[in-house]
């Protein structure tokens, strides 16, 4: 997903700042030299994610949306590490809440679909209740149990 967006993107930055002539020569030159660092780039990050998100289902023993925050803000401070302390914890809180908005979303349209599922009433087709009744079955059956 990183190399095809950063194909598509350095393609497409390429062949703009390219002269006249040699646009797509030089597209395809951007493409070459810039979408393997982002697709590489997008690799780690999508490798420590499923390495953080794995250890807190272990850890807190159950799988709901909070591990995928907890995974997103522990691999968002990981990788800027290098630049301090300071530049970790602010991309662990931008990348926490980055996921949480989009496990929120989740949540929400999942609520939503559901919701209009079992809003829609049953059906009512004759030829159903016809196929029905001629099987045998199709409703209560009378009983003369009670005479």
């Amino acid at each position: 997903m990183g190399a095809v967006g950063g194909s598509i993107f350095h393609f497409s930055k390429g062949t703009y700042n390219s002269p006249n002539g040699a646009r797509l020569a030089g597209g395809m030159q951007a493409l070459r030299m810039n979408a393997p660092r982002i697709g590489g780039a997008f690799a780690v990050w999508g490798g420590l994610f499923s390495v953080f998100n794995c250890t807190a289902v272990f850890v807190r023993q159950k799988e709901d949306p909070w591990n995928s925050v907890i995974a997103g803000a522990a691999t968002h401070g990981s990788l800027y590490l290098c630049r301090g302390l300071g530049a970790a914890a602010r991309s662990a809180v931008f990348g926490g809440s980055l996921l949480a908005l989009i496990e929120g979303v989740g949540i929400v349209l999942n609520h939503v679909v559901d919701e209009s599922a079992r809003a829609q009433p049953p059906v009512d087709d004759p030829n159903l209740a016809a196929a029905a009744i001629a099987a045998g079955g199709g409703g209560f059956q009378a009983s003369n149990d009670f005479q």
